[in-house]
């Protein structure tokens, strides 16, 4: 199995080196998997470059199921653990910042309280990376809006409703205004926050019939406060992502309001390991507002 590992971790990496690192084996020992891994599966999986390792058009094609070799080999693991209690076992959980910053740390605290031993590996992305991941089983479950699920095998469930609201300089002449005219905002240099295969804001623009002024198409929530806060433009953000921020910027609400949907998906809750299913029960039980 640590063959298995040491090719994804090499994949991941970009370089053996790297990877006997973060593996904790000698860079000699990492070589000796991956030739004894290409010499069982007669092909070469990767290229050594001056630019570094990258995979084969084989060692490419390869790649998934050797995942799947190391997700299944998990699996068997924690479910040998789940028959011993939950315990020593890793909960993987696909997210994005608004979730992962105001409440995630939360959970998490109170779920070790009752299971110590029990840790976490949390991986950022957009709502496509997030289905991407849920689907190659690289996480449990993953944070998401329902409605950009595009796999209809997938199961979700929704939580909460989430303002979306209208962020802006703080000297901006709209600023003066309670409640901001989604044809005023719209003419404003706007900074659109990319989320993969669903953005709310933009889906709010067409069904109102409005094009907006996209000046600015940016990945981290952050990065727009930042910029909005320079007079750059503005934007359309979520009330999760705006609590406890330091930037000094206008916010409003939209008019007509707007909102958006957080939830979680996952492959089959049946046969999720028993500590990611107890840490769903445990976040759907604080968080499910929705039917």
């Amino acid at each position: 199995m640590n063959r298995y590992r040491a090719v994804v971790k090499i994949a991941e990496c970009g370089g053996f080196t790297k990877a006997a690192r973060e593996l904790g084996y000698t860079q000699s020992a990492v070589s000796q998997m991956v030739q004894s891994l290409e010499e069982e599966l007669d092909t070469v999986l990767f290229v050594r470059s001056k630019k570094g390792v990258t995979l084969t058009p084989d060692g490419a094609e390869l790649m998934p199921y050797i995942k799947n070799i190391c997700h299944a080999y998990r699996e068997l693991m924690e479910k040998r653990s789940e028959i011993e209690g939950i315990q020593n076992v890793s909960i993987r959980i696909g997210t994005f910042a608004s979730v992962s910053c105001h409440w995630l740390p939360g959970l998490m605290k109170g779920f070790k309280e009752q299971y110590p031993s029990v840790s976490f590996q949390l991986y950022q992305g957009d709502y496509t990376a997030i289905e991407e991941l849920v689907k190659e089983g690289s996480v449990d479950f993953g944070f998401i809006n329902p409605q950009a699920v595009t796999d209809q095998e997938l199961k979700t469930i929704p939580l909460k409703k989430d303002p979306m609201l209208a962020v802006l300089p703080i000297n901006h002449p709209l600023a003066a205004k309670d409640n901001i005219p989604i044809e005023e905002l719209a003419q404003e240099p706007f900074i659109l926050l990319e989320e993969g295969s669903m953005n709310e804001p933009m889906e709010y623009f067409q069904q109102h019939g409005i094009k907006p002024n996209i000046q600015y198409i940016v990945h981290d929530d952050y990065t727009i406060m930042a910029m909005i806060e320079k007079g750059l433009g503005v934007g359309i953000l979520s009330d999760l992502i705006l609590n406890r921020v330091d930037y000094k910027n206008a916010i409003r609400n939209m008019e007509p309001p707007l909102s958006r949907t957080i939830g979680v998906v996952f492959k089959d809750q049946r046969i999720l390991p028993a500590a990611s299913r107890h840490f769903l029960d445990y976040l759907t039980d604080a968080y499910k507002e929705l039917e």
